[in-house]
């Protein structure tokens, strides 16, 4: 197998493989043994036709494409390995020659790791952050602390206000139409959530116990749902039932209730002191983030726009994964938003591309700066892991790889890179 890559603009290569003709006729035979029994030939049993015959039946290139499939991902894979290239994307691939008895040719387009050139990052200015903590944040948390303990009261003598949560039946139309997906029952809805597109939940507000309810709305143009998108629709709504949250009083009992205090002075206090480590620790991640866009913008970096792509479509997956967990389809999320996979990714674009940015100067800073991670430091981290999910170490042990070794250990010295430049910095 012969390799040759060849260097383009902004971090893309072209790696063009050329595989031997003898590994392209394995590929081909694989491939006949892997569709024979698939295809007929008058005269012969299914399955049992030969090779020529059905290349004669049906053309040369009968199985091209499958041979040209199972040899692509290792020859690509093999290549990247030989060359030594570090690839940020997606390959795209274009088969140049494929031909029985001839080698087998095909170019591959990726991105490669970009270079970077540091600008300044140690002593760069940023603005203080002041930290303080006042009785209104006392206050606030503390309502917060009486909405986490408060109950659900079912309310009769009075319609819908905002805030309520209310239990609906509801039906959409479009065009006098009933659409897919525009039915529910019992479905369980909180005013003023922003759950249901346009202004639907503020139509029932003043609507009571039993009352039907036309809802007119307007789905956004771009809506998931081409049929849908821009169109006037109309819902038929019952209003089933109104629940309020009744929150518990702000005094002592509810401080024993929820703390170990006796008092509700004393957990007041309890509670700004832990007020105050939040904001120290918000004030500490604000101060690295002005120190990392101060420090970004320093640097000279190009990325190539398919390593922008991927780490886009990767946080996509991400946001799918976090929203399985809390029992939510992707599918559902853009009926409710009016999104589409397509414009969500575009719409991660520039996050994506500060991400890989800053992942690439911290980096830089590390090898610039010698840091390392030593031993202790990594055993302290699994240590950690260990107990965050609740497993025994030598258990973690067993079933992390040392792929993901290597990157925890690359978090860790971006962590203490990231650390090193914030403490350099200089707050006016």
């Amino acid at each position: 197998m012969n390799n040759k890559v060849e260097t383009l603009e902004n971090s893309m290569v072209k790696i063009t493989v050329e595989v031997e003709a003898e590994r392209f006729e394995k590929g081909l035979q694989d491939a006949y043994n892997k569709n024979k029994g698939q295809i007929s030939i008058q005269g012969f049993r299914k399955g049992k036709a030969p090779r020529q015959i059905i290349e004669r039946t049906y053309g040369a290139a009968v199985f091209y494409e499958d041979a040209a499939n199972s040899i692509i991902p290792e020859a690509y894979d093999k290549a990247v390995e030989e060359l030594g290239l570090e690839v940020v994307s997606r390959p795209e691939i274009d088969v140049v020659q494929m031909e029985k008895g001839k080698e087998f040719i095909f170019t591959a387009e990726v991105a490669v790791k970009p270079e970077i050139t540091l600008g300044d990052y140690k002593g760069v200015e940023v603005e203080k952050v002041p930290v303080e903590v006042s009785d209104a944040d006392v206050e606030a948390e503390l309502d917060r602390i009486r909405e986490q303990n408060s109950r659900l009261v079912e309310i009769t003598d009075r319609p819908v206000q905002d805030k309520d949560q209310v239990k609906i039946d509801f039906e959409g139309f479009v065009d006098g139409v009933a659409f897919e997906g525009g039915k529910g029952e019992d479905y369980e809805l909180t005013i003023g959530s922003h759950t249901f597109i346009d202004t639907f939940e503020d139509q029932l507000i003043g609507k009571s116990i039993g009352e039907e309810v036309e809802v007119n709305v307007t789905f956004p143009e771009a809506y998931q749902q081409e049929s849908l998108q821009g169109k006037p629709a109309l819902f038929k709504v019952t209003v089933k039932s109104i629940k309020v949250k009744e929150m518990p009083e702000a005094d002592d009992e509810l401080a024993k209730d929820v703390s170990e205090f006796e008092t509700l002075a004393e957990y007041k206090e309890d509670l700004k002191a832990n007020i105050l480590k939040r904001k120290e620790a918000a004030a500490r991640n604000a101060k690295k983030e002005a120190v990392m866009t101060k420090v970004i913008e320093n640097a000279d970096i190009q990325l190539p726009a398919p390593m922008v792509t991927l780490e886009a479509e990767n946080m996509v997956y991400d946001m799918a994964q976090r929203l399985q967990y809390q029992g939510l389809s992707m599918d559902q999320y853009f009926q409710y938003t009016g999104q589409t996979m397509e414009s969500m990714k575009e719409s991660m674009k520039d996050d994506a591309a500060r991400k890989i940015k800053g992942r690439l100067v911290l980096e830089a800073i590390a090898k610039a700066e010698n840091l390392e991670i030593t031993e202790e430091a990594m055993d302290e981290e699994l240590k950690n892991m260990a107990a965050m999910y609740n497993m025994e170490l030598d258990k973690l042990m067993e079933n992390i790889h040392e792929e993901e070794k290597e990157s925890l250990k690359a978090d860790l010295l971006s962590q203490k890179a990231l650390d090193l430049i914030a403490d350099a910095s200089v707050e006016v």
